[in-house]
């Protein structure tokens, strides 16, 4: 993409102002911004302006990352309907925001479930609330404003940030004079609908997060929403370059798993061979004459919009979160509803958590004498909202064992025995740690799950019994199938750790055509990719004699590498063993 010179230079944009801008002209095809920012004069300038470029009247509603669910979806009053003898419903502040702003206050500690409410709200619009008696639908339309005020890899809840569609640091983007006047942010709110978004700047947008390594759609769908209303504050009612440049830096960049490099690119590429005098040059292709730029010139222009000093934050935050994630598996869950029971605290049983009877009696034991003179009879204990305590718990969240085992070669009856007898050892702790173990294998061209995540013995032994070997090793195919499969399970609320037996000899790419060095190629890319999951990862090379190959994969994908040449079903289980806590560990405070 080549940007008119003529025109301002995304380069020198201010963000933190024009994601304001943007948030106030599409509030929902941002969906909201992802603020990371310690609390403190510049934030709360850049909130105030935000309200004040809003449309006005909208509600604003702070939600505290300790809200109780009662209070957040709504439903019944408990201490009304005690007072009143009749149900009394209360609205919740998910519904209060609607066609407004939600501001999320210390968004890093906010609960999964509680986060996982406020997304489905967000998605649908709609706030179903059934609880209490109580059965309603209210409308919840809103943007959101998650303030990220933690350190290092702390972050929000991933299913919370997949909806925020910019991202904004205001560490690096100090946020100065506004861009836009109150008058061209409702002017720009007015043209919004007339804006056109050209294929070619769709379409480049696309590859652009691609190149950053996203793999969901949702990004590439917030950048042209972006783009659109950067596009309505400058007056035009097409999408130009620096607006699709800008909306890449705001959207785009800021989430990036990794890094496109056209000089790295140049660097990796062969030498060409040496000139042979009686061998005549070979024919140029015809250069494009189109004007098209490369893929990767938005991506780079993108990187080139963000602050200084960023995009080093951004890559050093990324590894750190991955080191920091390795060996996480079981981590412990706090306010889980399973778990043994740590204590108790004040809160409200309608969350689904265990009342403390006891301690909310002894909370309402001094105050009896006031209480009753005011209203109760002799012989009554008047309890109120405020002398409810519920049961703490502290649980740690189960896993799912995924093997991905190689089933081509020569060798592949020994890696299936030494497969089939490490799940079953196993499973045999599955029943005290209530965690599941699962069997991809790989061979020919294709990966097949034989075994879907279980703890029956029963269907394993099913599952085991007939496995077959031979073939090609479609090494790039499996770690693909490993990823969907992890994906899968993370999105159930479980912990994945993947232990791949193999020799990573690969020798079929990813279109299933045989070729070994296509094939390595493949393979390294999809454990980059398998990488970026931050999963507890384990690769066994079982190589007669172990290699290479198996350590360059090991480190592309961010795995334990174990050079096991004899890998008996005991050493395969260990090594399990040491990136999951003990049984006992899982009943522990």
């Amino acid at each position: 993409m080549n940007p008119d010179p003529a025109r301002s230079d995304p380069a020198g944009a201010d963000l933190a102002g024009l994601a304001l801008a943007v948030l106030a002209v599409a509030p929902e095809a941002a969906g909201g911004i992802w603020l990371r920012a310690q609390a403190g004069p510049d934030r709360d300038r850049w909130l105030a302006a935000l309200r004040s470029h809003a449309v006005p009247g909208v509600p604003f509603r702070r939600m505290p990352a300790g809200i109780a669910e009662s209070r957040l979806i709504g439903g019944l009053d408990l201490a009304a309907t005690l007072a009143s003898g009749l149900p009394v419903t209360e609205r919740g502040l998910l519904a209060e925001a609607d066609g407004g702003y939600l501001v999320i206050s210390m968004a890093e500690r906010l609960d999964p479930w509680l986060a996982s409410l406020v997304a489905a709200t967000a998605e649908t619009g709609e706030l179903h609330v059934e609880r209490d008696g109580v059965t309603q639908t209210l409308p919840a339309h809103f943007a959101m404003v998650a303030l990220d005020e933690g350190i290092d890899d702390e972050a929000p809840p991933a299913i919370l940030t997949e909806r925020l569609g910019l991202v904004l640091d205001l560490a690096h983007a100090r946020f100065g004079d506004l861009p836009f006047s109150f008058e061209t942010v409702a002017s720009a709110r007015a043209r919004l609908p007339l804006v056109a978004t050209s294929a070619r700047i769709i379409g480049e947008l696309c590859a652009a997060a691609a190149g950053f390594g996203l793999a969901s759609l949702r990004p590439s769908l917030q950048a042209v929403g972006v783009a659109r209303a950067l596009a309505a504050l400058h007056g035009r009612l097409d999408v130009a370059d620096e607006d699709a440049i800008l909306a890449a830096a705001l959207v785009l960049a800021p989430r990036a798993v990794q890094w496109p490099s056209r000089q790295e690119q140049q660097e990796e590429a062969p030498p060409p061979p040496p000139p042979d005098a009686e061998t005549p040059p070979p024919e140029q292709p015809p250069q494009d004459q189109s004007g098209d730029p490369p893929d990767d010139v938005m991506s780079q222009s993108a990187l080139a919009a963000l602050p200084a000093g960023l995009l080093a934050d951004l890559k050093a935050r990324a590894a750190s979160g991955r080191q920091r994630s390795a060996g996480k598996a079981g981590a412990r869950e706090k306010n889980a509803r399973r778990g043994r029971a740590v204590g108790v605290k004040p809160g409200d049983p309608r969350t689904g958590a265990r009342l403390g009877l006891i301690d909310t009696l002894r909370a309402a034991a001094p105050w009896q004498k006031l209480r009753r003179g005011a209203s109760f009879g002799d012989g009554t204990i008047a309890v109120r909202r405020e002398d409810f305590r519920i049961v703490r718990r502290r649980a740690r969240r189960r896993t799912t064992t995924l093997f991905i085992v190689d089933a081509s070669g020569s060798s592949a009856l020994q890696r299936l025995g030494e497969a089939k007898g490490a799940v079953q050892l196993l499973l045999a702790e599955c029943y005290v740690r209530r965690d599941e173990v699962a069997l991809i294998t790989f061979r020919g061209r294709v990966a097949e799950m034989v075994l879907p995540p279980t703890r029956a013995l029963a269907r394993a032994a099913r599952a085991l019994a007939g496995l077959a070997g031979g073939g090609g090793t479609p090494l790039a195919t499996a770690i693909d199938t490993a990823r969907q499969v992890a994906e899968g399970i993370m999105r159930s609320g479980r912990t994945p750790v993947l232990v791949f037996m193999t020799d990573a000899r690969a020798n079929i790419g990813r279109d299933g055509q045989p070729g070994r060095e296509r094939a390595m190629a493949d393979a390294r890319q999809a454990a980059r990719e398998l990488a970026a999951l931050c999963q507890t990862t384990i690769l066994i090379d079982t190589a007669n004699k172990p290699g290479e190959a198996a350590a360059v994969l090991a480190d592309a994908m961010e795995a334990r590498y174990l050079p096991l040449p004899y890998a008996a079903p005991e050493l395969v289980v260990h090594a399990v063993s040491q990136e999951r806590p003990a049984p006992r560990a899982a009943h522990r405070a």
